[in-house]
């Protein structure tokens, strides 16, 4: 059930990550292969990227198939970034098919938005959606907190926690942690800040890409330049592989997952 994934690395434009490979994020809202209960995500979709310098967090969300929206594939072609969030919905039973609920949902953090994305759902959700307010606490500052859909309330709780200091990576965990031990569900979470990704896997698919460069450096001592360790140069984490490239891997269940240029790829037991 839904369908996102995320990128950092050098500027491409969104369509090139969001309607290209056989695979993209566009055919699964209508063949998705590896989701859990639905044949379809076509109950709204969204993205959202970092802009200019000042790394501005710009969203754009709708209600519709995004197979439905020609208009959003033509800004995408024109739209670069360096670092994305996309995702495609099928709602859940019980909740609307309405714009609030799209994903990615946004909360401010020190001048630089994050996004945030669930895949799945929380079983027996009225039982414990006061509990998981008390968790979340004050939602004022997060209007999309306040969106119909359990989803929301997992968002507001990972808010709360960045908050409180906990890294994008922490508050995801911790968010997974708590919003479990109320009830069992489906808890594939993804966020970003701009500079890095952040993701777990408990109860769906996830896979991860990297690829890297050779860095280059002078040696002191005879000023002639040498090979330096491969450097992460783009990665990108996805419900499902977006094409054939061997260089998808899958991540265990129940895992975190972060990246960032600069440290690379972990993936740490949750």
């Amino acid at each position: 059930m839904c369908r996102h994934l995320g990128y950092l690395g050098p500027a491409r434009t969104l369509a090139s990550l969001i309607y290209e490979g056989e695979y993209s994020l566009e055919h699964q809202s209508y063949a998705p292969r590896m989701t859990q209960g639905n044949l379809l995500n076509a109950d709204g979709f969204g993205a959202g990227w970092y802009h200019g310098d000042g790394g501005r967090a710009v969203r754009f969300r709708r209600a519709q198939p995004i197979w439905a929206d020609p208009s959003f594939r033509e800004i995408a072609e024109v739209t670069e970034t360096t670092c994305a969030v996309a995702a495609i919905r099928s709602a859940t039973v019980g909740f609307p098919v309405d714009e609030s609920c799209a994903q990615p949902f946004r909360a401010a953090a020190g001048g630089r938005g994050r996004f945030f994305s669930h895949n799945g759902k929380i079983e027996g959700f009225a039982g414990i959606e006061g509990k998981l307010r008390e968790l979340a606490g004050d939602v004022a500052a997060v209007p999309d907190a306040r969106a119909p859909v359990d989803s929301a309330l997992l968002f507001a709780l990972a808010a709360r926690l960045w908050r409180d200091g906990r890294t994008l990576g922490d508050g995801l965990a911790e968010t997974v942690r708590e919003a479990a031990a109320l009830s069992p569900g489906r808890y594939n979470l993804l966020a970003a800040d701009g500079t890095a990704l952040a993701a777990t896997t408990w109860g769906d698919s996830l896979f991860v890409r990297e690829r890297g460069h050779t860095a280059w450096r002078v040696e002191q001592a005879t000023g002639a330049p040498v090979k330096d360790r491969p450097r992460l140069r783009e990665v990108w984490i996805s419900s499902e592989p977006l094409d054939d490239d061997p260089g998808w891997r899958p991540v265990p269940e129940r895992s975190l997952v972060t990246a960032d240029l600069a440290s690379g790829v972990h993936v740490t037991p949750l």
